[in-house]
């Protein structure tokens, strides 16, 4: 049993033997073909028999590696390798079928290649996963065939292997290599001017041989009649918050990622981006309670504990309780904190519901509210309409998209920022936000 496993009969044996039945069958109304069909079946069998015997004699004759990331990153290419070695001394024709993990939904994965005798190969293919989480690998399968191709012996390697899928820290990575220049002001970073002092003052006093002239206070000194200076402290670290919706308003697909997969990788950006700036860092999950909270800090091991954290946000899509947010942030935040707050509101009844909440964050700390465009309204706003149906589907959508414009006014008439984009954009915007906050001293 064994030694019949890995053998298997190729299609094209099968194809010359209905050839030679047809021959037999017409060979009754033209009898050469009998003779013809009798040495055609002859030759046919010494080359299955040879074909078996090159292709089965000795043992590892082909060998081969699957090379794997420690971790793919979610809603990016990741490349997966197979390195294959020709052990066999003539050309062989293989067909490589990777059992590739269920979640991508590839049941006719089929890699085809020719190797010289005695060369190594390696293939590369993409996997691009849309959902966190341990992906497993099944077999690696090699059906190796010699210029014949009656008969193949498969090959198999690598028993199983288990990759997990982390928030998209390719993104990251890109994000840490641009500077503010030229570059980056094509990917949408912009570079904001610092306004007024980059330090904090402190006190007044003295004048005394060395202080800077620039910080001399004239009015106080004109009150003492004599000279008397700012002084100024270095400005602390500011806590930013990155908190999550993980409820059902999250649960929309875009390009394959739910928007709560977008808000996961924009928050690892910014904070890492935050920690640069010599910010602290937190994030917080929440839907029907507080879940995956990292404290704000700044520390060497705090992006690797976001980084858990992130991979490791669980939900069901409930209904998210804006109320017990509000409660915790009374609670466990005491300093003032930039918070930015990644949810989605369809209708400015949505918003009501929870804007109490909101003005009650916002009276303590700089919230930042992040809601997303709907891009298939976008696309049906575009669209000519010709029919009735069309046109009906149009208002509809020119209202919705209206209504979302509404919701960014109301948010700003009680002073609560906004950042209204795509899930594409949803990183550069949210950059530049956090940017813009830095430079113009809110926080």
């Amino acid at each position: 049993m064994k030694l019949l496993k890995p053998f298997y009969i190729q299609p094209r044996f099968f194809y010359i033997g209905i050839g030679i039945v047809v021959l037999f069958s017409l060979s009754y109304f033209v009898p050469i073909l009998f003779n013809i069909a009798q040495v055609s079946i002859l030759v046919l069998m010494v080359l299955f028999f040879l074909d078996v015997l090159i292709v089965f004699l000795g043992k590892q004759k082909i060998e081969a590696q699957r090379i794997l990331p420690d971790k793919f990153s979610n809603g990016d290419n990741n490349a997966v390798s197979i390195t294959i070695t020709n052990n066999y001394p003539f050309k062989i024709y293989l067909e490589v079928i990777d059992e590739i993990p269920e979640q991508f939904q590839v049941r006719d994965f089929k890699l085809k290649k020719v190797i010289s005798p005695r060369k190594i190969k390696t293939i590369k293919y993409i996997l691009k996963p849309t959902k966190r989480g341990e992906y497993h690998f099944g077999h690696l399968n090699i059906y190796a065939a010699s210029i014949l191709n009656l008969v193949t012996k498969r090959f198999t390697f690598d028993r199983g292997a288990m990759v997990p899928t982390y928030p998209s820290f390719k993104q990251l990575r890109k994000f840490e290599l641009l500077n503010i220049n030229k570059n980056a002001m094509e990917q949408g970073i912009k570079k904001i001017r610092r306004l007024g002092h980059t330090m904090e003052f402190e006190q007044i006093k003295d004048y005394v041989l060395g202080d800077d002239l620039r910080t001399i206070n004239w009015k106080a000194t004109a009150k003492r009649n004599q000279l008397m200076v700012n002084q100024f402290q270095d400005e602390r670290s500011q806590p930013v918050y990155s908190i999550i919706d993980k409820g059902r308003v999250m649960q929309m697909p875009f390009n394959g990622l739910t928007l709560l997969d977008y808000a996961i990788n924009a928050t690892l950006v910014i904070s890492n981006m935050v920690l640069k700036k010599q910010d602290k860092a937190g994030i917080i999950a929440f839907s029907k309670k507080i879940e995956n909270r990292i404290v704000a800090k700044r520390r060497a091991s705090q992006m690797q504990l976001i980084l858990d954290a992130l991979y490791n946000i669980n939900t069901d899509f409930f209904e998210s309780d804006f109320g017990r947010l509000y409660a915790d942030i009374k609670r466990n935040i005491q300093h003032r904190s930039l918070i930015l707050l990644y949810t989605n509101f369809e209708t400015l009844d949505g918003l009501n519901r929870q804007l109490a909440y909101l003005k009650g964050i916002s009276k303590n700390h700089l919230l930042v509210v992040v809601f997303f465009k709907n891009t298939e309204l976008s696309r049906l706003i575009n669209e000519k309409a010709e029919t009735v149906q069309e046109v009906y589907d149009k208002v509809i959508a020119e209202k919705l998209a209206f209504e979302k414009r509404l919701i960014v006014n109301e948010l700003k008439k009680y002073g609560i920022h906004t950042i209204l984009t795509t899930p594409e954009a949803l990183t550069i915007d949210t950059i530049n936000k956090y940017l813009e906050i830095k430079a113009r001293g809110l926080l």
